[in-house]
């Protein structure tokens, strides 16, 4: 591999232990950010993490004996779908040109960081990298990523995709695929108790009571003390129009009332602080909560698991604005590399038709609006996201945003739990992140 541009030992190793020390709060943080920006939860537990390609200087060998420059691409997804997907389009891509033979190398996503640290400093980095979203800004301070501003066109791409790969108003990269999360209900359990969808947060709460029962909550979202829990609570945070950084405020403290008197009503249980997104979702088809917050991740596995649920999907009710965050990939384009060959690749690979393959595999949503809006059909359970899509924001960008997270779902979890009023759970929550971005 030609030389990439080397940043210092020392640096980058800093760099690495300040984001493994910011991983969270609980081992499993990494993993958990990286499912609830990907599709369906069981197939990542069942399916095997995927061989690792040929090695890639044996490629690489094979590509300059046959006239055309070696590019590479690390990922770090590891259900064997996601993985088949990407190659299928880099064997296509590598088939439609001579210039450039594209591989690509799973790197587990616990190790991910860690890698893109050191190979920094080794001069050992690929030419493509595809990340996790929230962690895009960290990867931008170490300064490995190339300026895209003006060399790739993210104009029909979501604003809060981009803004997921923005920083300082230079674009560092490209959104991969997206999705974020709204609320899921069951109709027959409406339709019995005569309620509609509710679109407000006073709507859900008295649609939640209505529907509670000694054997069924009306609501359940994730509530677990880590960064999936954090992905689960900003979406309401953010509705009363506070931002990540202002849980202290009147907004903030609104928001963690609200989450409070759903569990001291009844109608949420407090069990939530145990439950994933797929342990909620499993609580919904098993019939025990009429209404769940969740993401269109879970829907091939809820229509091969309970095709007689009778289910459909809304946008998060609001309070003062409808709000959703933002989950998915970016791809980043690594400088020093082969950026030409990179930008080449990611060209075809951002196209209409390698889009919709991509996206159908993966149960994501296109970040490229123009093709989002065309990629479902209009009574499909997808489109209910794309629509939110609108709404949705990315968490940071920040390079400290896992230290943010921490603070922000512990906040979440006192209020549940009543280890804490959501006035006091706020300030401390706020007194943390001022010394973090202040």
């Amino acid at each position: 591999m030609k030389s990439k541009k080397v940043i210092s030992l020392l640096a980058a190793l800093a760099i690495t232990a300040g984001l493994m020390a910011g991983c969270g709060s609980s081992g499993q943080t990494e993993n958990t950010a990286n499912t609830e920006g990907a599709a369906d939860q069981e197939a990542q537990e069942e399916s095997p993490a995927a061989e690792e390609p040929a090695s890639e200087e044996a490629t690489t060998d094979e590509a300059a004996a046959g006239g055309a420059e070696a590019v590479t691409i690390w990922y770090y997804w590891e259900t064997e779908g996601h993985q088949v997907a990407l190659d299928q389009v880099i064997q296509d891509y590598n088939a439609s040109q001579g210039n450039y033979q594209v591989t690509a190398k799973y790197v587990p996503f616990a190790d991910f960081k860690k890698q893109l640290s050191i190979g920094a400093s080794a001069d050992e980095l690929p030419d493509i990298a595809i990340l996790d979203s929230p962690d895009h800004a960290s990867y931008v301070e170490m300064g490995i990523f190339e300026d895209l501003t003006g060399k790739f066109d993210v104009g029909s791409y979501y604003e809060g995709a981009v803004n997921s790969c923005t920083v300082d108003g230079k674009l560092y990269g490209v959104p991969f695929g997206v999705n974020c999360l709204a609320l899921y209900y069951n109709e027959d359990m409406l339709k019995e108790a005569g309620r509609e969808a509710p679109t407000t947060w006073d709507e859900l709460m008295d649609t939640a009571k209505a529907l509670t029962t000694d054997s069924v909550t009306g609501l359940a979202l994730c509530s677990v003390q880590n960064e999936e829990g954090t992905f689960n609570f900003v979406p309401w945070l953010w509705s009363t129009g506070a931002d990540s950084y202002s849980i202290g405020s009147e907004n903030g403290i609104r928001a963690l009332t609200f989450i409070q008197n759903l569990v001291n009503e009844g109608v949420m249980s407090k069990e939530c602080i145990n439950w994933t997104q797929g342990d909620v979702m499993n609580q919904f088809i098993a019939g025990n909560v009429a209404m769940m917050e969740n993401g269109p991740w879970q829907i091939p596995t809820m229509q091969k698991e309970a095709p007689d649920l009778n289910w459909k999907v809304t946008l998060i009710p609001k309070d003062s604005q409808y709000s959703s965050v933002l989950g998915g990939e970016n791809y980043a384009v690594i400088n020093g590399g082969k950026v030409e060959g990179a930008l080449d690749f990611l060209t075809y690979a951002t196209s209409e038709e390698k889009v919709k393959f991509l996206m159908d595999k993966f149960g994501y949503i296109s970040a490229d609006k123009a093709i989002a809006e065309s990629q479902f059909e209009a009574d499909s359970p997808y489109q209910p996201f794309v629509e939110e899509l609108n709404y949705a924001m990315p968490r940071g960008p920040l390079a400290e945003w896992p230290s943010v997270s921490d603070a922000i779902s512990l906040a979440f979890n006192q209020v549940i739990t009543g280890t804490a009023t959501p006035e006091d759970a706020a300030a401390e929550a706020q007194a943390t992140i001022d010394g973090i971005v202040k």
